[in-house]
């Protein structure tokens, strides 16, 4: 029996360190990183980042440190935590590779969130679907088209293209083609088209809007009309100078020609 109780009481003594140091790391461990998650976070919070990265990257660092410090704690108590880190290196190994196009998807939404090339509803088009964005999370971003579709598009796909953000400076350029005949003015014509530009309040004067001969095409002289607006003014300028340009032109009696071809027939001789 007393043999008994001193085989106990070594064990209690040689283990009980072990577990009582093993529970301080963990403790200690746990309030160092409540503290780094915090100072992480505060930090990037002052650098006005992303809200959506502020919580991911906070909190990376705190699931890290706390593997760190389990792993402190488990060695303590005489764990080979040697074959824990390999086995925990090859699940994760496992794991990333059967996620790889959802990993790529993350890397490529944490990317979008720290050097935003767009926001929330900016108009852009990304791989090859345009509209205003509607969300942005870390694996997919989501736009509303004009048509009222919502598009998911994967963030390794947004990534993987060009990205067009067109409300990014705020003014858009209006690019309209016109056509007059070849028996109209041409400086009237030019004229009743500057006309309606400085008619629209929406235009802007800087830059100054251009209207200039583009080509002389087969059947019409082609005006270039370039005028610049807010980008939210875009397509309403778009369809009002169509129609306000057409109604101009029929009132000044300038002709909008169709396409045509001149025939010239050549009487053979007898």
């Amino acid at each position: 029996m007393e043999e008994a109780l001193e085989k106990l009481q070594e064990f209690a003594t040689l283990y009980g360190i072990r577990i009582v140091g093993a529970l301080v790391i963990f403790l200690v461990g746990l309030v160092v990183a409540r503290i780094v998650r915090s100072i992480v976070r505060k930090v990037m919070e002052r650098g006005k980042a992303a809200p959506l990265l502020v919580s991911f990257v906070s909190q990376m660092a705190y699931v890290g440190l706390l593997v760190f410090v389990v792993v402190a704690a488990l060695s303590k108590l005489g764990v080979q935590t040697a074959s824990v880190i390999a086995v925990v290196g090859a699940m994760g190994l496992a794991v990333g590779l059967s996620l790889q196009g959802s990993l790529a998807n993350f890397a490529a939404g944490v990317l979008l969130i720290a050097f935003r090339p767009f926001r929330v509803g900016d108009f852009v088009e990304l791989a090859g679907e345009a509209g205003t964005v509607e969300d942005i999370q870390v694996l997919t971003t989501s736009i509303i088209t004009p048509d009222n579709r919502r598009v998911i598009i994967p963030n390794a796909g947004v990534t993987g293209g060009n990205i067009v953000n067109f409300t990014a400076t705020g003014t858009r350029r209006v690019d309209l083609v016109v056509g007059v005949g070849y028996d109209a003015d041409l400086q009237v014509a030019k004229q009743a088209i500057e006309d309606v530009l400085r008619a629209d309040e929406r235009v802007l004067d800087e830059p100054a809007p251009v209207v200039a001969v583009l080509e002389l095409a087969d059947s019409s002289v082609n005006f270039a009309v370039r005028p610049w607006v807010k980008a939210d003014d875009y397509w309403d300028v778009y369809f009002h100078m169509l129609e306000s340009i057409k109604l101009r032109l029929d009132s000044d009696a300038i002709n909008i020609p169709y396409p045509q071809i001149d025939v010239h027939m050549v009487q053979a001789p007898a």
